[in-house]
């Protein structure tokens, strides 16, 4: 039977914003971490990407601070008392506003504080006083040591997409930041994955958690229909366009694994006549915001991004997701494909396969315990042929070095005329030296005497060698120079 939020008995200012918001069942994470989470209790759950994670952790954690509501303008009494962590700006914008949303109703005051952003308006807000903080782990150190905010209150901490903040390396800076919080407090952990690293830490700063797993580690959504197609690098494009056309499919996600490939292909698209937008680290926060936002309007088809929307990104009804670089990490390929079918909604994941990754998709079948099988989409010339590029040729011979050769290559008779006509810039010659006939004579066998007493052959006979003609100038006979001193008889 289906959990409803009917039977939560959620205060009525919550219970209004839920039922505004068109929740009525409750996804198996919510319905598992919410009981647990009003307890007081401190939670390791683990779920699939967009099953409702962020209602799981903060409607029972507006539940709790309801008791500290109050309608004082002073920043005294509005401490911060619940830190939700996550890894990327995209996904603190979008959970603070979940928040906001959930909190319609109440006097709970809440604020979002990441990178990429003027510190001066976060700073304005946190003086003003919030209770519920939702932050970028680098941007809270920022105001940290600015002293703009206090967390020497904090009942509750959420470390959500916690494997995603280690892959990004914010260890560090997590443990700077749990180590200004009271040791007393209630730690909520949410990941897709219990990877080992995150079980240490789970170690390190959760007291007796309580462990909610909802499905397998790393299992892909069953609502997601996953095809694997073989596509060279050059026909990557023309596939994408004809699953579009073939789908009726109008908008997707299209996922890169560089900045640079995000930005060209985007651009690539554009000319091709789709509406279409780059998401990558490189573009300004203002960039990505409005990107973001324009996909959600309907107003850009194709977002063409790399893993930075990977995760938590929840944006309803999109159709299908497309994987035109398959991930290096086998990991972010859940990610990916968890961006469609979402909320039990049925969705396409298409991964376009070239030769060389074929490793990397065995690392996903590892992965995921599925066998994935890499077709081939027919493309309508022959000359798109997917087979890896076997028995691939085009019916346009490329030119050969020789023949461009020959091409550029004068011709003989143009080169006579200028050997008879002579070049003038060519006309210098360099004098003829002499040679020195001895050095063309053949080799002689030199008499062992000789060589047994150490001399030369041209030494033996000075008067021969003077007297022989045609001697060359630069070889002069050894002249008799007076001793300083008399040698000792």
């Amino acid at each position: 039977m289906t959990a409803s939020f009917s039977n939560l008995s959620l205060a009525e200012p919550l219970a209004r914003a839920v039922a505004e918001m068109g929740y009525e069942s409750m996804t198996p994470i919510q319905a598992q971490a919410i009981p647990v989470v009003l307890t007081g209790k401190d939670v390791m759950g683990a779920a699939q990407t967009g099953t409702g994670k962020t209602a799981a952790f903060s409607l029972p954690l507006l539940q709790r601070l309801l008791k500290h509501e109050n309608t004082s303008t002073s920043p005294a009494r509005h401490p911060v008392r619940a830190l939700v962590l996550l890894p990327t700006r995209e996904l603190a914008d979008q959970v603070a506003q979940q928040i906001k949303m959930y909190a319609k109703y109440t006097q709970m005051r809440s604020a979002v504080v990441f990178g990429g952003m003027d510190m001066k308006p976060q700073t304005l807000e946190l003086k003003k006083g919030v209770e519920i903080l939702v932050a970028t782990p680098g941007r809270l150190l920022d105001h940290i040591e600015a002293k703009n905010a206090v967390l020497n209150q904090v009942e509750y901490v959420v470390l959500d997409e916690a494997d995603r903040m280690l892959d990004i390396g914010f260890l560090p800076d997590l443990q700077r930041i749990l180590s200004f919080l009271p040791k007393q407090r209630t730690t909520l952990l949410f990941s897709a994955t219990f990877s080992p690293e995150i079980k240490r830490l789970a170690g390190s700063y959760l007291q007796d958690p309580i462990t909610i797993e909802v499905a397998r580690p790393n299992e892909t959504a069953s609502t997601v229909e996953q095809r694997f197609y073989a596509a060279q690098d050059d026909d990557k494009r023309r596939v994408v366009k004809a699953v579009l056309n073939q789908r009726g499919i109008k908008q997707a996600f299209i996922f890169v694994n560089s900045k640079l490939g995000c930005g060209r292909l985007a651009r690539s698209l554009e000319r091709e006549g789709l509406k279409t937008a780059a998401l990558h680290g490189d573009k300004s926060q203002d960039e990505r915001l409005k990107a973001l936002e324009a996909f959600k309007k309907g107003e850009v088809d194709l977002l063409v991004c790399t893993d930075v929307a990977a995760r938590g990104l929840d944006i309803k009804d999109v159709p299908a997701v497309f994987n035109f670089d398959v991930p290096f990490n086998a990991e972010d390929y859940v990610h990916r494909i968890g961006r469609t079918g979402r909320a039990g909604a049925s969705g396409l994941a298409v991964t376009l396969v070239s030769p060389s990754d074929m490793r990397l998709v065995a690392d996903i079948e590892k992965l995921i315990k599925n066998k994935l099988e890499v077709e081939t989409f027919p493309l309508e010339d022959a000359r798109s042929s997917n087979n890896f590029g076997e028995g691939r040729r085009d019916e346009r011979r490329p030119e050969r070095r020789e023949d461009r050769r020959e091409e550029r290559r004068p011709e003989r008779g143009f080169e006579r005329r200028r050997e008879e006509e002579g070049d003038r810039r060519s006309s210098f010659r360099p004098a003829q030296v002499s040679r020195d006939p001895f050095f063309e004579k053949p080799y002689e066998a030199q008499d062992p005497a000789l060589a047994q007493a150490g001399t030369a052959s041209w030494e033996a006979s000075p008067k021969a060698t003077a007297s022989r003609p045609g001697l060359s100038a630069n070889i002069k006979p050894k002249r008799k120079v007076a001793a300083l001193f008399k040698s000792a008889e």
